[in-house]
């Protein structure tokens, strides 16, 4: 279902929640199925609810095949750009089917049946795409590893997950450096106590794996001999994937998703949020391993009929602060998907924007951003620099699609700095205080969604039924708690300040650290900020930002942090006792961007803590450190 043009948001808005039964099913008639439901919305073992019971279909058929076969095969279904090896190719979706049912042969071959589990542990290689979409024509159930994790967290997942088959690479390539992956591999399976039946590796030029033989295969040969294997209608109800996401504990949560919602849902965003139509070319900057790249690299794209775009590169250095241009430019990309980080990189490296102009990016309509919040001046930067509107827009990797956006396909609504726009159809957000009651307009409290979730979301953890109740629905009944604190306006527009571990209780004062990054954020010289609270003995806690100058500047470290800290005090005022700011030439950030202020705040503290299993570079954490023993922490108590 996509709307009319002219269709308010408030209107499509109000539908969603008045009768969301006949919403969702008006959306599922995008959709292939072999079978159709029995229920729309199965609300039989509540709050585990469940959407279109009994019925049936294959997602890879839906992002491949019923593009063939409604004779749209010679378009363009993915576009690999390798900018780490210099190296392009593009596939069309028979092409892509062809070469997707091939290596379904391949697994099948080897046992590979409806409901096994299969680890994908790869770099940026349409390989990845391509085994993704293979687990899903089978009706097996994939869970992607981000390439290069660690051996012992890809151990806990092997555990978890129990997969009977691994699909994986020799290895990664990072700037200026090659990451083998296939000892990795061989450590994490040395220390599971649950080992694969087999291995498929592919084997890249850069790195030569070596095989153990008898458990791992060649990818090049067993798709040599296999035969393409047809699609395996499973249940809408039945699991496609697990995304394992960080736990509190140290023990990661396995977020499952169904196949039925995720496709219908999928589907809708395309035209509603993102405003693309079929045949158009969308790029998702983020990577298969995380939930961005299944949703919208992998599958929302291809269900639409979209091109999307595989990109095995970085923002900045590969080679300069233009690659994101040169790839709007050559593949006539009408919308960008990415974090705040990646063009607060750019930002950083090239300020003035210079590298626009050697490249035509006139094709590109909306820049959406997620994954950490838009800072003001990020957004103004791009706004400027690009010309078009640049969309925030808030979801998690639970929820698999946004629940607050500007749905562009819908209605550009006017554009708020610090806010995500409104919840998206579908989505009943709102702001609960402690007692579980719904706040005022403009105060902070947390971020919940009044049951039950859209279609798309995640009904459970893999084997984690009652973790999933307590981490999720136990404190606010009838709730989905999302963990992020914020505020909603009088005008409905959401502002996500911030996880609520993240808001610093000043003498008695609640205050969001994302509130004072803003104002950090909009100095002229810092490029990028954190803000994160550290222990006082009379306040309780006190905020300490963070500092990262733009490339270039050589104006005095205490002339800026004496600055931002009058900026704080001016804007947020006395009460948020923001009195110190540091310098470093970087922060820690997981491989997806979000900022590990926790870790931060316990290395202030002088707390014990765990190096995060998704760190971009560990190194970074011994700069933090040494800059806080610098400013005298942690201290003494």
């Amino acid at each position: 279902m996509s709307t009319k043009s002219g269709t308010s948001h408030s209107t499509v808005f109000a539908t969603s929640l008045a009768d969301a039964e006949r919403f969702w099913s008006e959306a599922a008639r995008d959709i292939h199925w072999t079978r159709p439901w029995d229920r729309v919305l199965d609300d039989s073992d509540a709050p585990y609810y469940r959407w279109f019971t009994g019925g049936e279909l294959n997602t890879c058929y839906n992002a491949l095949d019923l593009h063939v076969d409604e004779g749209n095969g010679d378009r363009t279904a993915l576009i690999y750009d390798s900018a780490v090896t210099e190296f392009r190719q593009s596939f069309s979706f028979s092409e892509l089917r062809d070469a997707v049912a091939r290596f379904a042969g391949v697994l099948a071959a080897r046992g590979i049946s409806k409901g096994d589990r299969v680890i994908v542990y790869m770099p940026m290689v349409p390989e990845a795409v391509i085994a993704m979409l293979a687990c899903a024509r089978l009706g097996a159930v994939h869970s992607v590893v981000f390439g290069g994790f660690a051996a012992n967290e890809l151990a806990v997942r092997l555990d978890d997950a129990t997969p009977k088959a691994i699909v994986s690479a020799s290895c990664g390539i990072e700037p200026g450096r090659v990451v083998e992956y296939k000892p990795l591999l061989d450590e994490a399976i040395s220390l599971a106590g649950h080992k694969p039946d087999f291995c498929i590796v592919l084997q890249r030029p850069q790195a030569q794996a070596s095989m153990t033989s008898g458990r791992d295969f060649d990818w090049h040969d067993e798709t040599a001999k296999a035969v393409p294997h047809e699609c395996v209608p499973v249940l809408a109800t039945d699991p496609l994937y697990i995304l394992y996401t960080s736990g509190t504990t140290g023990q990661p949560k396995g977020v499952v998703r169904d196949n039925g919602g995720h496709a219908v849902a999928l589907k809708w965003t395309m035209k509603n949020i993102y405003g693309v139509d079929p045949g158009e070319t969308f790029w998702a900057a983020s990577d298969v391993g995380w939930v961005v790249g299944h949703s919208y690299i992998v599958y929302a794209p291809l269900f639409a009929g979209n091109a999307t775009v595989l990109y095995e590169g970085k923002p900045v250095g590969t080679p300069d602060p233009g690659a994101f241009w040169r790839v709007i430019s050559e593949n006539q990309v009408s919308v960008l998907f990415t974090a705040p980080t990646a063009f607060r990189a750019i930002k950083k490296e090239d300020p003035s924007a210079e590298h626009i102009g050697r490249y035509d990016i006139s094709p590109l309509r909306y820049l959406f951003l997620a994954g950490e919040r838009t800072d003001p001046d990020t957004l103004h930067w791009a706004e400027d620099k690009l010309n078009v509107p640049v969309i925030d827009h808030w979801w998690q990797t639970e929820t698999g699609w946004s629940i607050a956006a500007n749905c562009v396909g819908i209605e550009l609504l006017p554009v708020k700095e610090g806010s995500p726009s409104l919840p998206v159809p579908g989505w009943d957000l709102k702001v609960l205080n402690e007692a579980g009651k719904p706040a005022p307009a403009g105060e902070i409290g947390t971020l919940a969604v009044k049951l039950p979730l859209p279609p798309g979301t995640f009904p459970t953890l893999w084997n984690a039924r009652q973790r999933h109740f307590d981490s999720y629905l136990s404190i606010f009944p009838g709730y989905y708690n999302t963990s992020d604190a914020g505020i909603i306006d009088a005008d409905g527009y959401v502002y996500v300040m911030s996880r609520t571990d993240d808001i610093i209780n000043v003498a008695g004062h609640r205050l969001s650290t994302g509130a004072m990054e803003e104002v950090l954020a909009d100095h002229p010289d810092v490029a990028e900020c954190a803000v994160t609270g550290v222990a006082d003995d009379l306040k309780g806690q006190v905020p300490l930002g963070f500092l990262v100058l733009s490339a270039g500047c050589d104006r005095p470290a205490d002339e800026i942090c004496a600055e931002v800290v009058t900026m704080v005090r001016e804007r947020i005022g006395p009460v948020a006792a923001f009195k110190q700011a540091l310098i470093v030439k970087r922060l820690p950030k997981t491989r997806s961007g979000k900022m590990l202020r926790g870790t931060m705040r316990a290395i202030a503290d002088g707390e014990e803590w765990k190096m995060p299993a998704t760190i971009d570079d560990p190194a970074i954490l011994d700069e933090i450190t040494d800059a806080l023993a610098g400013v005298g922490l942690p201290r003494s108590r």
